[in-house]
């Protein structure tokens, strides 16, 4: 039985379209921010999916990850800083956390927001700021990931990725599947030689610049999905839905695309079973690691990709709790 399968019956019976919209919803809410940190039952159910609070913390989930046959990007929480103060020591987080990495001969790949770089506070401070970490990779051999937010944010972070791969060639950023304008800055990405995580999206975004429909978010994950295993600079293909990642080894294996060209992308502590099962079919599997105290947004976020499973999870814990 899957997780979803086994959901309570009240909360299969709420539509799973108003459970997103009311996850994305409360990320944005400080005053329910605040319930949660202070909630027991629900820091309980967040250490699963994040890799505590602090680097050292996060350094002992990276050796486990490794030793167990996969492959991480590390992220530091915190976005949509509102000083540049802030998003300068974020950015010094980031380049402490890559020194660690290599001092600890663990992978060197981390993943980041522009909005914690302070793009929102000041444009041409955040391209300084982003410059002081990708030249911190470069020195360190490290790759590093821009994180796609929302679609407000897309062109300016497409634009700013191109500009830093120039100079830093091991720049990638993120494309989702469910943004209209995706196959067409998968077509750029591509020519350019860009190095693309695909993943669906997780924000409330219009009709007008995203699809509505389940359906139609998975057939254009899936076009994209191909036309980056034919001719992408390694892409990665974050999913856990298995109807897609099958389709992507079926494809792969048809056009005679070797795994070694391509990976698979999955969030700390979601799915682990589909994780060991893929390593151990040969395929790359990379983790993103979120650690840091500033959890909330991120993972209401999580929330709202999956609410059923998630929903199950948390009332097995709250169960837990009241025998205590």
């Amino acid at each position: 039985m899957t997780v979803a399968a086994a959901a309570p019956s009240w909360l299969r019976e709420i539509p799973q379209r108003a459970l997103r919209a009311g996850f994305l919803w409360a990320s944005r809410r400080r005053w329910l921010e605040r319930a949660a940190i202070s909630n027991r039952p629900t820091r309980r159910l967040v250490q699963r999916f994040v890799a505590g609070d602090t680097l050292p913390e996060a350094l002992v989930t990276l050796e486990r990850l490794h030793d167990a046959g996969l492959v991480t990007t590390l992220d530091i929480l915190g976005e949509s800083v509102e000083s540049t103060a802030e998003a300068r020591e974020a950015a010094d987080r980031y380049i402490a956390a890559l020194d660690a990495l290599a001092e600890h001969r663990l992978e060197r790949n981390v993943s980041l927001k522009l909005t914690q770089m302070g793009l929102d506070v000041d444009a041409s401070f955040c391209r300084a700021n982003l410059g002081r970490v990708l030249s911190r990779a470069a020195a360190t051999g490290a790759f590093v990931r821009i994180d796609m937010e929302d679609h407000t944010r897309t062109d300016v972070t497409l634009a700013l990725a191109r500009e830093m791969h120039r100079s830093f060639p091991n720049t990638g950023v993120v494309v989702q599947s469910y943004l209209r304008r995706s196959e067409g800055d998968v077509e750029a990405l591509i020519a350019e030689g860009i190095r693309v995580r695909l993943c669906k999206g997780a924000y409330n975004e219009p009709a007008t610049v995203a699809f509505p429909s389940k359906a139609d978010v998975d057939e254009s994950y899936r076009r994209l999905m191909e036309r980056l295993l034919k001719e992408g600079e390694y892409p990665a293909l974050a999913t856990h839905d298995v109807r897609l990642i099958r389709h992507a080894v079926d494809f792969a294996k048809r056009e005679g695309i070797d795994p070694g060209r391509f990976e698979f992308q999955m969030l700390y502590g979601v799915r682990r079973d589909l994780q060991q099962r893929l390593v151990r079919a040969g395929y790359t599997v990379r983790i993103y690691v979120p650690y840091g105290s500033e959890w909330y947004p991120y993972f209401m976020r999580r929330l709202a990709e999956r609410p059923a499973n998630f929903l199950f999870v948390l009332t097995n814990l709250l169960r837990e709790g009241r025998q205590e």
